[in-house]
């Protein structure tokens, strides 16, 4: 069994306490809990309001002691948060009263007073033990927090962001709550006076069992499990004269990082979201001046060196597979054994072209969430792009598709296919012997393998993850992949399509029959 994990942190101010539950707020999540002890007055409730307001990224969000209602619960962007008071409990059977036996899936639990109920309180849990402290003045409080079971490792962890943000000088800054992704990372803005930064949350954490020949998913396809690629990549994008964010300080053991913040001025507009246009023809541009350079395979990272993985074939292939392991299943389509093998088959045979051809830096993740326009830079500068740490060496078509079939907004096909021609014009324009139709059918191929994945990829989120929002850009996907299988190249795969792979749910119920599209020419 693991040792329970104690650290102390004195508290001058309520500042001080807001500060420590945000750091704390940054580490936890739905599923954990948090209990709050103490005598009458040790400042249990204003600890609780402390984190409720930051998730919720409200400073004044009403948050009352649940004393007499003993349980509220709140609705928060990232996941719902429910905060009880057991002062009032006489007896552990009243708990499933208030639904608090058991205690709820999905949801982060803050209870004050759990010692009304001891043998209620989960083995995995984090213990903040409040206790005045006169002493250090007249707010002043000390906090010992205990972590027991799986929740030492986060007090762990604890311990280790509050050691790096007071070594970089950012201990009293005031903490902004920010929005996750669907990695395990967090994320928060900092500001100090007139300066606000980013802290970066990268926990080393594997995605999923070692399914895949004794490998996680995340190291079979080469996605990073630690920070070390993020560092690593945005030094070298930074020397290729891309807009990555400087980085300020970082922690490559604990998987920390400060950074520069672009701001959140994005490349899209509207409420139905759709891509500006001068923005996206800028973030093609990028692609193509980068994709036009001879870049480094081996990075520098501090005294160390970081290799880029290879998009190689099993790479590939496993992220097809979650299509007929995560999507086919959820429309009651699973596949036979004779068609799973026809379906990697053809698989590993188109995918021989685009690995054939010459490669560059995959940035893997090129899509409007990633990209930050930065108005008061010039030419491709005005690009700022936060999102690159599973950079992999495969085929220059792999971004172009990322960005121009973006996974969470729909690019109109006639917007998709002049940026198409914009960047084939780029890229023949540096480089005379630059093949138009030859990428077309890379564009082709890649897109039907990454919207492959992504279908299987959203099921999984929903099923494995417990994010249903995903499965609402599945029909979007599917419009994407119908465009995709209508080049010439790709007529197997359609036809084996059609009869195998049903359209997810609110996508047309007949995939597009639309003729192939001529290649776009500069």
């Amino acid at each position: 069994m693991t040792e329970p994990t104690t650290f102390s942190v004195a508290l001058v101010n309520e500042t001080a306490t807001a500060q420590l539950m945000a750091d704390l707020a940054l580490l936890v999540g739905p599923g954990d809990v948090i209990t709050l002890t103490g005598d009458l007055g040790a400042g249990k409730t204003a600890a609780a309001r402390a984190m409720i307001r930051y998730l919720a990224g409200d400073e004044t969000l009403e948050v009352p002691s649940p004393t007499f209602t003993l349980v509220q619960g709140y609705e928060l962007p990232p996941f719902p948060v429910m905060h009880a008071d057991l002062y009032r409990v006489e007896d552990e059977s009243e708990l499933e009263e208030i639904g608090l036996s058991p205690l709820p899936d999905a949801t982060l639990v803050l209870i004050e007073w759990p010692e009304r109920a001891p043998s209620a309180m989960p083995q995995d849990r984090i213990d903040i033990a409040l206790t005045h402290r006169p002493a250090l003045g007249s707010n002043a409080r000390a906090a010992d927090i205990t972590g027991y079971g799986k929740a030492a490792a986060q007090v762990a962890r604890l311990k280790a962001l509050r050691e790096f943000l007071e070594a970089s000088g950012y201990m009293d800054a005031t903490r902004k709550h920010m929005a996750g992704d669907a990695s395990t990372r967090s994320y928060a803005r900092l500001q100090r006076n007139d300066e606000i930064v980013i802290l970066m949350n990268f926990p080393q954490r594997p995605d999923g069992a070692a399914i895949y020949n004794g490998k996680s998913y995340s190291a079979a396809v080469h996605l990073a499990e630690n920070i070390k690629p993020f560092v690593a990549v945005d030094e070298g994008l930074r020397v290729a004269g891309v807009s990555a964010p400087a980085i300020h300080h970082y922690d490559l053991d604990h998987g920390f990082l400060i950074s520069e913040d672009f701001g959140s001025d994005g490349v899209i507009e509207g409420d139905r979201p759709r891509p500006i246009a001068e923005r996206y023809e800028a973030a093609t541009d990028v692609l193509a001046v980068l994709h036009g350079k001879t870049l480094p395979e081996t990075l520098r990272l501090a005294d160390q060196t970081y290799t880029i993985p290879a998009f190689d074939t099993e790479a590939l292939l496993i992220e097809i597979g979650l299509m007929p392991e995560w999507y086919l299943p959820d429309r009651n389509a699973p596949l036979s054994d004779e068609k799973r093998a026809e379906f990697f088959a053809m698989w590993r045979e188109l995918l021989k072209k685009p690995l054939a051809a010459p490669r560059t830096w995959i940035i893997r993740d090129y899509h409007s969430p990633n990209l930050i326009w930065l108005a008061d830079r010039t030419g491709m500068a005005r690009v700022g792009v936060i999102d690159f740490q599973d950079t992999v060496l495969g085929p220059h078509s792999y971004d172009v598709v990322s960005l121009l079939q973006d996974a969470r907004i729909d690019v109109p096909e006639t917007l998709e296919l002049t940026l198409l021609s914009r960047y084939i014009k780029a890229r023949r324009t540096a480089d005379a012997s630059f093949d138009p139709a030859g990428f077309a059918e890379l564009y082709a191929i890649m897109s039907a393998q990454r919207n492959t994945r992504l279908l299987g990829t959203f099921a999984r989120l929903n099923r494995r993850d417990g994010k249903p929002h995903y499965l609402r850009h599945q029909p979007r996907i599917w419009t994407y992949l119908q465009r995709s299988l209508a080049h010439p190249a790709l007529a197997r795969l359609r036809d084996w399509y059609l009869a195998n792979v049903p359209p997810p749910r609110g996508a047309s119920q007949e995939p597009s029959e639309e003729q192939p599209q001529e290649q776009p020419q500069a």
